[in-house]
């Protein structure tokens, strides 16, 4: 079991970010997500954590499981984390930039996240993002880190639990 979730929250073209204050990813964008706490799942983690960090309720129908993202950093194993995409409606109001003690939201369009040479966003995010927004399969992405730089990316279909179990991740 992985210790940690990220959640991208949706709304149309746009992603909720969080630009954060602590390590790691310290002044980057990423969703939001942390640590998993005992006697918690994943899931619970994910909705927990973005109520922490966002004040947003989200309900456990409302968050889609879509897979794990994994890395390696200086060929020694790193850790992982649980993925999950929350669909907002196109009007779903949540006003941005605010300041948290996390560090500042904002809404982010997905093709400012994605475009070439965004030095503000990690670099993995490039990679898995646009698979988790759209890609209907849960996923096992991979990423390799040498020397603080991605060196390599692997993606496969989620392929270790059966699909009753997946809900409760």
């Amino acid at each position: 079991m992985y210790k940690h979730t990220l959640c991208f929250i949706r709304r149309n073209e746009e992603i909720l970010m969080l630009n954060r204050e602590y390590d790691p990813v310290k002044g980057l964008w990423n969703g939001v997500g942390g640590k998993i706490e005992n006697g918690e799942t994943p899931l619970e983690s994910a909705i927990r954590e973005i109520k922490e960090e966002t004040d947003i309720d989200v309900k456990s129908n409302q968050i889609q499981f879509k897979g794990i993202i994994i890395w390696e950093a200086d060929h020694t194993y790193s850790g992982g984390m649980y993925a999950y995409v929350v669909d907002v409606s196109n009007n779903f109001y949540y006003e941005t930039p605010k300041k948290t003690t996390e560090g500042i939201l904002d809404w982010k369009d997905v093709s400012w996240i994605l475009s070439d040479y965004n030095y503000g966003v990690g670099e993995m995010i490039p990679h898995f993002l646009p698979k988790m927004l759209n890609e209907p399969h849960v996923l096992e992405h991979k990423c390799v880190i040498i020397n603080n730089t991605l060196v390599e990316y692997d993606c496969k279909e989620f392929n270790r639990l059966d699909n009753s179990r997946i809900n409760n991740i």
